[in-house]
């Protein structure tokens, strides 16, 4: 029997949706789990659902905690540093809605790992109405920390983690609060690949993910989708992101391998240099994207100056 996994669930006004994805969570293969939700203040009838599931299931089984009322990743940072540090995590959405194998599938590669470990898989994109539309793509790898600095390839709604993979993300994540990262499952990628953790990223559908006009990112396989990625790269956002998430790992630096300790901090110079020179840097770094697309995009933005940090204004 392996240890108990932790469900964090991050919630806000999710009463349309949550319902089913609690279900779901119920219809698990696995059933030793314990389910944490963090409300972040919802308005709706969040709370009453959550409350009947609570009594529909064992004592102690479900939790319900207020929320840090900043946001989504804020509220998974927080969740992964109230989950039980003795047991393995997954992250779950409020309005997904899981397969009965889904804790299963992962919880079968993290039986064989000894050390760290994160496991994840791909998810079935679907209309409001959980019509499947199309599989989410399938990332070919390798995953390693070359290409979580500057892509998230682990879908966080997928993730499952072990408890020695736990322990390194709740080690890591006051620096990533601190930090304001921009999304839990890039940064947990980030900061379990530089460790050195053993990472697999299933070819397997284990959840319908619904896509309506609540979603924080939607689905990334579309060309409008594409397109408007693009556009961050070359707009700012992207910059942003990785300043953040070099802000986030920097502190925590000590817990990588050596060898990702040296290539954080040369990122971090990459972040100051000219274009030409980001360029020169990425390309020594071999630094990747999951796609050959993506990299070509990614050596434009740096060549196009658009990764450097830029100097704060005097007051």
């Amino acid at each position: 029997m392996h240890p108990p996994i932790t469900i964090a669930l991050a919630c806000y006004n999710g009463a349309r949706f949550l319902r089913a994805q609690l279900d779901s969570i119920a219809a698990q293969s696995v059933t030793n789990w314990r389910l944490l939700v963090s409300d972040d203040g919802s308005t709706d009838g969040s709370r009453q659902i959550l409350g009947e599931f609570a009594a529909s299931r064992p004592q102690g089984q479900v939790e319900v905690i207020e929320g840090p009322r900043r946001g989504s990743t804020q509220n998974f940072l927080h969740l992964t540093a109230r989950a039980d540090p003795g047991g393995w995590l997954a992250y779950a959405d409020q309005d997904d809605l899981w397969h009965p194998g889904r804790l299963a599938l992962g919880a079968a590669f993290l039986a064989e790992r000894k050390g760290a470990a994160i496991w994840a898989a791909r998810t079935t994109v679907c209309d409001e109405a959980l019509i499947p539309i199309a599989p989410a793509p399938h990332f070919p790898g390798p995953f390693g920390f070359r290409n979580a600095l500057v892509q998230s390839a682990l879908p966080g709604n997928t993730i499952l983690a072990n408890a020695e993979a736990l322990r390194i993300l709740q080690a890591a994540t006051p620096a990533a609060q601190a930090a304001d990262v921009h999304a839990h499952d890039w940064w947990a990628y980030q900061a379990l690949s530089g460790a050195g953790a053993a990472i697999r990223r299933d070819s397997a559908q284990v959840l319908l993910y619904r896509q309506h006009p609540g979603n924080l990112m939607g689905r990334n396989d579309t060309a409008r989708a594409r397109a408007g990625r693009a556009s961050m790269l070359m707009d700012g956002s992207f910059a942003g992101w990785l300043r953040r998430n070099q802000r986030a790992l920097e502190p925590v630096a000590h817990l990588f391998l050596p060898e990702n300790r040296e290539l954080l901090r040369r990122f971090g110079q990459m972040l100051q240099a000219s274009g030409p020179e980001a360029l020169v840097q990425i390309l020594r770094m071999r630094l990747y994207r999951q796609s050959r697309s993506g990299s070509v995009a990614l050596l434009g933005a740096a060549l196009a100056g658009r990764l450097r940090q830029r100097r704060q204004k005097s007051a």
